[in-house]
């Protein structure tokens, strides 16, 4: 399937923009990450009635990830110690491993990303392992399946992840003999992804729910 430009992540912001229209939108909705770690500001987003706002916003995104990271990695760290829940989203009840990435990508930086890490496999773009970079997403095959799980790098061949199920969010070694047999490529988050139209319309729609939510609030 051929790379699309402009259709990556799928930010909250933009898509309750979206919906909304011609407001400027400071408002997200509550995750209940203050009962872990420090609630975060929101990015605002402005919104423009013109087709250029989304690649704009979108490379708006991508810098975010860029320049945030260290905001990204203490925001993962400050979960260390959650527990391992299977389909868990959220720190106060367990995460696994995709609801982990996306719950630190999603508080920190505004925007949701797949709920599946074979979905997440799909964002962005491939890197080779020697040009890892901090906030970079990493998989393997844990499952006897492509891209079954997913952490994020932080840096010095570590990543964070929330492994299975017994276990909490932690730090563990790429070079570790279980992790580099299972290692199963990485990714970049620059402004392009492989997403089905089904997927990514999912995504739209998990974005307006969170939207309504927010506005009950």
């Amino acid at each position: 399937m051929p790379i699309r430009k402009h259709m990556i992540l799928l930010p909250f912001q933009f898509l309750t923009a979206m919906v909304l229209g011609g407001f400027v939108l400071t408002a997200s909705a509550n995750t209940g990450a203050d009962a872990v770690a420090k609630e975060a500001p929101k990015p605002e987003v402005r919104i423009e009635n013109n087709s250029s706002y989304f690649a704009r916003f979108t490379y708006q995104v991508v810098d975010s990830v860029s320049t945030k990271t260290e905001a990204l990695i203490n925001e993962a760290m400050q979960l260390i110690g959650v527990r391992y829940r299977w389909n868990g989203d959220l720190p106060q009840s367990g995460l696994d491993a995709s609801g982990f990435v996306r719950f630190v990508f999603r508080d920190k930086l505004g925007f949701l990303l797949p709920p599946k890490s074979s979905q997440m496999s799909k964002v962005g773009k491939p890197i080779s392992r020697d040009e890892l970079e901090p906030g970079d997403l990493v998989f393997f095959n844990t499952m006897r399946l492509t891209f079954s799980h997913v952490g994020i790098y932080v840096g010095d061949n570590k990543f964070i992840h929330s492994p299975s199920k017994g276990s909490a969010v932690r730090v563990d070694d790429l070079a570790s003999t279980y992790w580099d047999k299972r290692f199963d490529g990485a990714r970049r988050l620059d402004g392009t992804d492989e997403l089905s139209n089904a997927e990514r319309n999912a995504l739209i729609q998990e974005a307006k729910k969170l939207r309504t939510q927010a506005r009950n609030l």
